[in-house]
């Protein structure tokens, strides 16, 4: 039982299925008051049902203000989890400047907005929790999918900002960075997908425990794949060595693709 969520009123956006619903489901497992948002009502209406919470269907990016009513005027700790992710990689950079304009309207600026309206009353009474979910591919990068990795960097980037910024006027910031999770969406990476993220893919639940076990050890960093904490130091220290394997993994898609 972790004491900061209990009874806390919490919001977890893109929680119909996956992660979000692995996280909004241990959340209130731990006695947290949770608003379940999706796209999808009926998803959201169903998780909603299923653990006792609130569904509030909608773009995430707008629902923050109905949420904060449905918990009674207070929102504690708000998941950012709702994201897309498109396979651009092989269609020329610019063959669909829409997928790079949701992109980065639901992987950066939902969270942007988000925070932009819970920052005034969490700074007031000195208390609040913003969680992202990134990706791996935030602190690394993924073949195949130029729009998800360039914008799951910015999420990742927006998370430190929180962080360095309000940590000292106590918001906490959590930023999880999985790898392969067993969702429709890593369902949805076909081959590039197959070769670098289903080999060590973990269940939702396994990402809800990670996130848990930090906001436990009060971590801003989240790695349900402990892995990646080498890939990441290996990337900054020979990021000429770094590409050239991320390089042979491209050529290999290339061959399988």
């Amino acid at each position: 039982m972790v004491e900061a969520v209990q009874g806390a009123g919490v919001v977890v956006t893109g929680a119909g299925g996956g992660i979000g619903a692995a996280i909004a489901r241990r959340f209130a497992a731990e006695g947290a008051r949770v608003v379940v948002n999706d796209l999808d009502g009926a998803r959201a209406g169903a998780v909603a049902d299923e653990i006792g919470g609130i569904a509030v269907p909608g773009d995430a990016s707008e629902i923050v203000a109905e949420a904060r009513d449905a918990l009674g005027g207070t929102v504690d700790v708000y998941c950012a989890n709702a994201g897309v992710a498109f396979d651009d990689g092989a269609q020329g950079l610019s063959a669909d400047e829409k997928s790079w304009a949701t992109s980065w309207d639901v992987n950066v600026m939902a969270h942007v907005r988000a925070a932009d309206l819970l920052l005034p009353d969490w700074l007031e009474r000195g208390s609040g929790r913003f969680v992202s979910t990134v990706s791996a591919a935030g602190l690394l990068t993924m073949i195949g999918a130029p729009s998800y990795s360039v914008t799951k960097h910015g999420a990742y980037a927006f998370a430190e900002w929180l962080s360095l910024t309000y940590r000292h006027r106590g918001i906490k910031v959590h930023a999880i960075c999985p790898q392969g999770v067993r969702t429709d969406m890593l369902a949805a990476t076909g081959a590039a997908g197959d070769l670098v993220l289903k080999p060590t893919a973990v269940e939702p639940a396994d990402v809800a425990d990670a996130l848990f076990k930090g906001i436990d050890e009060d971590r801003f960093l989240i790695l349900p794949h402990p892995e990646v904490a080498a890939y990441y130091q290996a990337r900054a220290a020979e990021p000429d060595r770094w590409l050239a394997g991320m390089n042979h993994l491209q050529q290999k898609w290339e061959e399988v693709r």
